[in-house]
């Protein structure tokens, strides 16, 4: 059991795709306007991180080690999919939100951080329990990511921020201090 903790906790704070490794970025930087719309987009990554994990999980170990070199392609299309279903489901439930978050739900497809989580997972070996346990926990720490920056910007809305800073630079900065404070937690030991 504290196996499976010290992977969550690792792949969801230690290792955080997006302030550890900076995956990610771009949905990361577009949707944290708002932090409803960006707690949203982080269910919807945590969703296809947790469905990827299974499904790559189960092509890894059963039918992946008679064709290697199918890997990659097979990882982007489970990927490709579970997006494309996760948009249908946010299409037809929530049309606002569809509109909230745009063209940033599609690139989920090509969200650095899903394909890097399924590398990850397969480059160390994870059983179907780890699997699952380090995709909740990556897609966790990509939520919590997006909206401790959704919380941080909507405050920076009512601050004297310089007008050369305004918009992406401030956010770059404010990134830059975020990725900064979880490095930090990089040498912990447990």
């Amino acid at each position: 059991m504290t196996d499976y903790l010290w992977i969550f906790v690792t792949a969801a704070v230690v290792n955080n795709f997006t302030l550890s490794y900076f995956l990610g970025l771009c949905p990361f930087l577009g949707v944290s306007g708002r932090i409803d719309t960006a707690l949203r987009m982080g269910m919807a990554n945590i969703f296809v991180l947790v469905v990827t994990a299974l499904c790559v999980w189960f092509l890894n170990s059963f039918i992946l080690p008679h064709a290697p070199y199918l890997r990659l392609i097979s990882f982007i299309v489970v990927i490709a999919s579970t997006v494309q279903f996760v948009e249908m489901a946010i299409k037809k439930l929530s049309p606002a939100l569809f509109q909230a978050l745009g063209i940033f739900l599609p690139l989920i497809t090509v969200n650095c951080a899903i394909l890097g989580g399924t590398l990850f997972m397969v480059e160390r070996d994870y059983n179907f329990g780890e699997s699952v346990t380090f995709g909740l926990g990556s897609g966790f720490g990509w939520a919590l990511a997006i909206a401790a920056l959704a919380g941080i910007r909507e405050k920076m809305k009512y601050s004297d921020v310089p007008k050369g800073l305004q918009g992406l630079g401030i956010t770059f900065i404010t990134v830059g201090l975020m990725a900064m404070a979880f490095m930090a937690l990089g040498g912990i030991q447990l």
